[in-house]
């Protein structure tokens, strides 16, 4: 995938988020706030999860390894990092996607019970088990960026084309949207900061 694809794909996901009049449920991290980092190093083998998907059913498949993902990685961090603030973010990335992985199995054992739940998930992150300190958070903020767009892009599709099926699965996708798409400010305001990596395009504007 190339740069200006994917960018073009964000900008036009964050802007239909921005216009959806739906309660927001995001909290509010602490951290710089900025236009979106050049994450080119983590997206050569990025793959596209999701973006075929055509129901509840298959997001939630879907989402559960994506946010293992996630989990894994940011447990990496937790341990390698120097920066409390990353440390922080590690801390907050496993409490919270573990509790929504959680909260997606009881919706599948729920709402589908006896389905194959295996999901053929193609990883989108670098193992980043021999990095540390300033290299590792570099590594993780380049590619959890895009990592956390995947979602915003796959729960936005959700929402937008009134895929779920059920009205809990609405208020729980809007929030991985909103949250995940705060973060994205966050990590990208800390790669422009701590290593001056140019962001995404050009007079992208964030709401």
């Amino acid at each position: 995938m190339t740069l200006p694809f994917f960018a073009t794909i964000l900008v036009g996901t964050l802007a239909v988020a921005a216009c959806d009049s739906g309660p927001s449920m995001a909290r509010n991290p602490v951290g710089p706030s900025s236009m979106p980092a050049n994450t080119g190093a983590g997206m050569g083998t990025m793959s596209m999860p999701g973006m075929s998907r055509q129901n509840e059913f298959d997001y939630l498949t879907e989402m559960i390894p994506h946010h293992e993902e996630a989990i894994a990685t940011a447990t990496v961090l937790q341990q390698g990092t120097e920066r409390p603030e990353m440390r922080s973010f590690a801390r907050s990335i496993i409490e919270t996607q573990t509790a929504e992985v959680q909260q997606m199995q009881r919706f599948l054992e729920a709402r589908y019970p006896g389905r194959d739940t295996d999901a053929d998930y193609a990883p989108m992150m670098r193992d980043l088990t021999g990095l540390r300190a300033d290299a590792l958070d570099r590594a993780f903020l380049e590619d959890m960026i895009p990592h956390h767009m995947m979602a915003v892009m796959m729960s936005q599709r959700l929402l937008m084309a009134g895929l779920a099926d059920y009205d809990e699965i609405i208020p729980f996708a809007r929030n991985i949207r909103d949250v995940q798409q705060n973060e994205i400010r966050m990590m990208a305001g800390w790669l422009k900061a701590w290593f001056g990596v140019a962001p995404l395009g050009h007079g992208m504007m964030w709401h």
